[in-house]
């Protein structure tokens, strides 16, 4: 964005002029990935669609700033995952091979972090948010405990403390959550060695087993709220 004038091209700028026919005179929130803006349209063709910035919007910021740790699982419900991340405020999500994940998800995780990336952008466009979430390289379990954050959760199916009763009592909204999420098969005991050798809280939702997926969500959606 220069001189108040904002320009969109590619894939996004055809699909905003050809399928939801954007004219001259029509107003949309933009983003430059830092700040939110009001702006008009001047003109919209082919590839290109320029805009003249009215002006500029607020936008709080999430807190706290969550890391999501998630065990790989099949891409479809994976990239579910994201898509419910992105639009919770997720900042940053790390995709994680773990000992009883299905084989062949680490190496073949590479290639989708194209398509990953805009899942994120675009659920970050439809919740409204300033700039999409990080989605980071997928690595192995081992490497992921060593994420650093001010207060790291571990969800573990039975035997942990709930979430809601482990927070800490003092919360900033820069406060720094990692949360470690999944797999399907459960955990090992040498990951769970892992994780508490490394200073990770053990904690549960409750009684019911939830998929991968629905955990992260459900993680996810209290620490935004115990941090409001």
């Amino acid at each position: 964005m220069r001189g108040g004038v904002a320009e969109l091209r590619g894939e996004d700028a055809r699909h905003l002029a050809r399928v939801l026919r954007a004219a001259a005179g029509q107003r949309y929130e933009i983003s430059d990935s830092r700040s939110a803006y009001l702006a008009e349209i001047v003109e919209a063709r082919g590839d290109r669609v320029v805009f003249r910035v009215l002006e500029p919007l607020e936008t709080p910021a999430v807190a706290p700033r969550i890391t999501l740790c998630a065990a790989l699982i099949k891409f479809d419900r994976f990239e579910w995952a994201i898509e419910k991340a992105t639009e919770l405020g997720v900042e940053r999500l790390v995709p994680v091979a773990t000992a009883r994940g299905e084989s062949g998800l680490l190496e073949a995780s590479a290639k989708r972090a194209e398509r990953w990336a805009r899942i994120a952008r675009e659920s970050s466009q439809q919740a409204r948010r300033v700039r999409a979430p990080e989605i980071a390289p997928a690595v192995a379990f081992a490497q992921s405990v060593t994420e650093e954050a001010e207060h790291r959760y571990f969800l573990e199916e039975a035997g942990a403390p709930p979430l809601l009763r482990v927070l800490p009592a003092n919360r900033a909204a820069g406060d720094r959550v990692a949360l470690l999420v999944g797999p399907e098969g459960g955990w090992t005991d040498a990951e769970r060695q892992l994780a508490a050798a490394a200073g990770w809280q053990p904690v549960s939702l409750g009684p019911l087993v939830l998929r991968v997926e629905t955990a992260a969500a459900a993680a996810i959606a209290v620490l935004v709220n115990a941090w409001m």
